[in-house]
């Protein structure tokens, strides 16, 4: 009987670190390389998204879905359907929020910090955001996946965010989900699925 327990924890162990292996520089290399050329192909994006919300005191994860709509340079939209509607939209240095018709607005420009989360938006979207001057970022292969973890170097964002992961699709180069560490231990998870890049998206889309 501890024979076969000793070989069930082997094979558990085994497989959890078959799931994240460390890439070697080549790696690295090569899988910047491209998510670069194709992010810089990326003029628009639309995908359906869901979100699960996790917090600490919680058993079970809050979830949402919506759509999410990217026009390049920096224009994003995140309109959440259900169980609410309500609208996020960043546009011309501004945070436009949309609660089930009460509106309000806040000036990325007056605080650094929302520049700052802007920034990560959009590039954990557009998957351009390998800065090492901003964040420590360690590179992992999964099966079928590359994972990117970025580790805040500002003292000031760290309180807010401990780390960002953006997992890839290995085939298509693109971000498939971004999980947001907080520096507690609650965690926003965002899965990217039916993606279209590229169709013709209508400004008034960012309205909001």
């Amino acid at each position: 009987m501890k024979t076969k327990i000793a070989l069930l924890i082997l094979f558990i162990s085994g497989n959890l670190f078959a799931q994240e292996q460390k890439m070697t520089d080549a790696e690295i290399a090569s899988f910047k390389q491209d998510v670069n050329v194709v992010s810089k192909k990326i003029k628009t994006l639309s995908t359906d998204f869901v979100q699960y919300k996790h917090l600490d005191f919680l058993s079970k994860d809050i979830e949402t879905s919506g759509k999410m709509v990217f026009k390049e340079p920096a224009l994003l939209s995140w309109q959440y359907k259900k169980p609410y509607n309500y609208s996020i939209v960043f546009k011309n240095g501004k945070i436009l929020i949309n609660d089930e018709g009460k509106k309000s607005a806040v000036d990325i420009g007056n605080s650094k910090i929302f520049a700052r989360i802007n920034k990560l938006i959009i590039g954990s979207v557009s998957g351009n955001m390998f800065d090492d001057k901003e964040f420590t970022i360690s590179y992992f292969k999964l099966k079928g996946q590359n994972l990117a973890k970025f580790v805040p170097k500002d003292a000031t964002l760290k309180k807010y965010i401990k780390q960002i992961e953006l997992t890839f699709d290995k085939e298509e180069a693109t971000v498939v989900q971004v999980k947001l560490l907080e520096s507690s231990e609650d965690y926003t998870r965002i899965v990217l699925k039916n993606k279209v890049i590229n169709a013709k998206i209508d400004d008034s889309i960012f309205t909001n």
